[in-house]
């Protein structure tokens, strides 16, 4: 399967990690699913940089969410504002 085909676009713009309180650059995509409440091919996506991608990684890990994590230039965007 194709982890990242199923992937959740992110905003076009400034990326910025996931982590509460961080405002660093993303650097990283981290694809992940619950299974509770996505279908099997849907992945979500976390923005990290390069200091949180381990513990971000390490969290959804814990909870079996965690797949793949990419750099965030193969991720796909869109623009907010071409939006309905």
């Amino acid at each position: 399967m194709d982890l990242l085909g199923s992937a959740d676009p992110v905003a076009e713009g400034d990326l910025v990690c996931s982590a509460k309180g961080c405002r660093e650059a993303a650097a990283w995509g981290l694809l992940w699913n619950n299974p509770k409440l996505h279908a099997p091919e849907r992945r979500k996506v976390w923005l990290a940089c390069d200091a949180h991608r381990p513990t971000l990684e390490e969290f959804l890990g814990l909870r079996e969410f965690w797949k793949q994590t990419v750099p965030v230039s193969e991720l796909d965007r869109f623009d907010p504002d071409a939006r309905p």
